[in-house]
């Protein structure tokens, strides 16, 4: 007997053969996850919730004025001078690339452009929601940072190779910037509008670009910055309210620790079975 279509042969159509489980692999593609390995790989999505968590503990404080938005407002732009740097850093450790001077004049340029337009649209932003309950923007910007989460870009990004934005990462800005600006128009004057949209901008349209590039860095690197952000976002926390910094306190351990392990336990009871019944694959020279 042979598996062959294109003889004749005397046996049956729905003949077995005595070999038909000789070739039987159990796995076969499998490749065990390691604990340590993983927590690695769950910093970025840590790093993720901790700019979210760093950007309601802000809010909170601009809210209940505890912060002056004047000093957030020079928080963000040093942020983003900060992050330039590092970022012409990163560039700078890569082969020089053409056209530098000109890229830079037009991030000068479009930065520019961007605080004036944020400064001049937030008397307009404060009040977007003047006719909708508080309860409602709550809902709608839990939702809209949820979506932040799901469908943001998690994966590195090699130094010195171009970044290509995807549809879901897009989608994923636009959400959490959505968000920031519905919450901002929960404030009372428009200098705290206008800090709180330019510090959402640099926390969900800047920062995941950098933080792509940074991936790409030595584990230690994203692990630290990773802490950095975490106990950041709980000191923040903290003299708001104790029960919000043990949740907090919780999914940080949970998502970082916690799910990893769960993955390493889980992976005992994958089971899969290929043999001669899988579909044919060509192999092609």
């Amino acid at each position: 007997w042979e598996k062959v279509l294109w003889r004749s042969q005397e046996y049956p159509d729905n003949h077995i053969p005595d070999s038909f489980l000789s070739s039987l692999r159990k796995n076969a593609n499998f490749r065990p996850y390691t604990y340590w390995s993983l927590v690695l790989g769950s910093c970025p999505i840590t790093q993720h919730l901790a700019t979210i968590f760093i950007f309601l503990a802000v809010f909170v404080q601009l809210r209940q004025r505890t912060l002056d938005p004047r000093l957030l407002v020079w928080i963000s732009i040093g942020g983003f001078i900060a992050g330039y740097m590092v970022w012409e850093w990163l560039d700078y450790r890569q082969t020089v690339r053409s056209h530098q001077q000109t890229n830079r004049a037009k991030i000068v340029k479009s930065s520019i452009l961007v605080f004036l337009a944020l400064m001049a649209l937030s008397p307009v932003l404060k009040t977007l929601s003047a006719a909708t309950s508080s309860d409602s923007i709550w809902a709608l910007s839990a939702c809209l940072f949820t979506l932040n989460v799901v469908f943001a870009d998690y994966s590195s990004v090699r130094l010195g190779a171009e970044i290509r934005e995807r549809l879901t990462s897009v989608l994923s800005m636009n959400a959490a910037i959505s968000a920031s600006v519905v919450l901002a128009s929960r404030l009372s004057d428009d200098l705290s509008v206008f800090s709180l949209v330019l510090f959402s901008v640099q926390l969900f349209a800047l920062f995941p670009l950098l933080r792509h590039r940074l991936q790409a860095m030595p584990s230690v690197v994203s692990a630290v910055f990773a802490m950095f952000l975490s106990a950041l976002s709980i000191y923040l926390s903290s003299a708001l309210s104790t029960t919000v910094t043990f949740i907090f306190i919780y999914v940080f351990v949970f998502v970082t620790f916690i799910a990893p392990g769960m993955l390493v336990w889980s992976q005992k009871y994958k089971n899969e079975i290929r043999g001669p019944w899988d579909v044919a694959v060509p192999k092609l020279n």
